[in-house]
């Protein structure tokens, strides 16, 4: 029987369809393949989108929460606790069958003034550890991870000038982690850090501060590569720094992914960008203690990116469209599924 060419192609709209919906999410995708996740931000913010939630729902297992766990998000006046927008993540979550990554307690930005205030050393030793016993202590047995540290060093590897390390010196870094232990023991604790992506004096200074921690038998887990990176400049160099993290023995992620691209964006440079995320994502493949990758963003609409560095823009999987663009069909490729 002879189709005609409309028929046909009703068809094979039919079959696109069918396999757009029966597809693997990149989440199954990657856990197929040995990992624990593929994993995106989300908070109240995002949930109120409803093309950014659906293709969170469908597409990525593991949360790490944009702002809504950050100090002076949930304890802004001292002694005062706010979890509702916290919980809401956490409580949408639990609906949808996700896991979450807390994000993050101790950083030198997103403080209140009264904590930058402190001087006395008793008085943040007791500050930090009630924060982080209240934080890490309300959300027990439901938090996967923890970054309980955050971007502590400076480019040239030495100590950013917080309050933390100023009254404390470097001593606030195993206190942090030893309190999330306290708070609860079966999570996973990270150090989590950008700029990690190539060789210098940051990740030397990282390598260095990881080899103390162990030799002090401080309960560390995993080391979070952010991994917001610039097209053309600082990807192919990830491979070999991922490896150099994982030889540390401990567990390795890639938490905030995203690769920006030098404007205007064109054809070219979406086909360069989809070679990246091809790049890192088999960089993490083939390593066994890399356990997975997050993104930092769904769509291109949605980034940090355009208003931070208004230079760069489109670095994400999705266009602002919520369209998947062809870096999207390049992370399905490695990781064995159909591109999309």
């Amino acid at each position: 029987m002879k189709i005609s060419s409309t028929a046909l192609g009703a068809l094979c709209a039919i079959r696109l369809a069918v396999t757009e919906t029966s597809a693997e999410s990149l989440n199954a995708m990657m856990k197929a393949k040995g990992k624990l996740y593929f994993g995106n931000i989300v908070d109240t913010n995002t949930l109120a989108e409803p093309n950014a939630t659906e293709i969170l729902k469908t597409e990525f297992g593991m949360f790490t929460p944009e702002y809504s766990m950050k100090w002076n998000f949930i304890q802004a006046s001292q002694g005062k606790f706010t979890f509702d927008n916290s919980d809401k993540v956490v409580d949408w979550a639990r609906k949808n069958d996700k896991q979450i990554r807390g994000h993050t307690l101790v950083w030198h930005q997103n403080i209140p003034d009264w904590v930058d205030a402190i001087t006395d050393k008793a008085s943040l030793t007791k500050v930090i550890e009630n924060h982080i016993g209240k934080v890490v202590g309300r959300y027990r047995g439901r938090v996967y991870a923890w970054d309980v540290v955050n971007e502590v060093f400076n480019e040239n590897g030495t100590f950013r000038n917080s309050v933390f390390h100023r009254v404390l010196g470097q001593d606030f870094i195993p206190l942090a982690f030893e309190a999330a232990h306290k708070a609860d023991p079966n999570a996973r604790l990270y150090i989590n850090e950008y700029n990690l992506d190539f060789p210098g004096p940051k990740i030397d200074a990282m390598m260095n501060l990881i080899q103390s921690l162990q030799s002090k038998n401080v309960s560390i887990h995993g080391i979070g590569t952010q991994s917001h990176l610039t097209s053309n400049k600082t990807v192919d160099t990830v491979p070999a720094q991922l490896k150099r993290l994982a030889s540390t023995k401990l567990d390795v992620a890639i938490t905030e992914l995203d690769i920006r691209l030098k404007r205007p964006v064109d054809d070219e440079k979406l086909a360069k960008q989809k070679q990246e995320y091809e790049l890192v994502t088999r960089a993490c493949l083939e390593i066994n203690n890399c356990v997975g990758v997050s993104m930092w963003g769904v769509s291109d609409k949605d980034s940090w990116i355009p208003s931070t560095l208004p230079e760069f823009d489109a670095p994400l999987l999705w266009n602002k469209k919520f369209e998947r663009k062809v870096a999207y069909k390049g992370v399905v490729g490695v990781l064995g599924g159909e591109p999309g």
